[in-house]
């Protein structure tokens, strides 16, 4: 996923999956999971608008 791709709910859903799986891991630990859950929030709402 690039910068020009926006973050859906799916690609959030699979980082979150992967953190789920490995609590020590970099995803996990850094709360990169949340963030990409956040993002597709986002962007669904810009979705809408249009």
């Amino acid at each position: 996923m690039s910068k020009d791709t926006p973050m859906d709910h799916e690609s959030a859903a699979r980082i979150s999956a992967a953190a789920d799986r490995d609590p020590s891991s970099p995803t996990a630990t850094s709360g990169f999971d949340e963030r990409a859950q956040a993002a597709a929030d986002r962007n669904e709402d810009e979705d809408e608008d249009e």
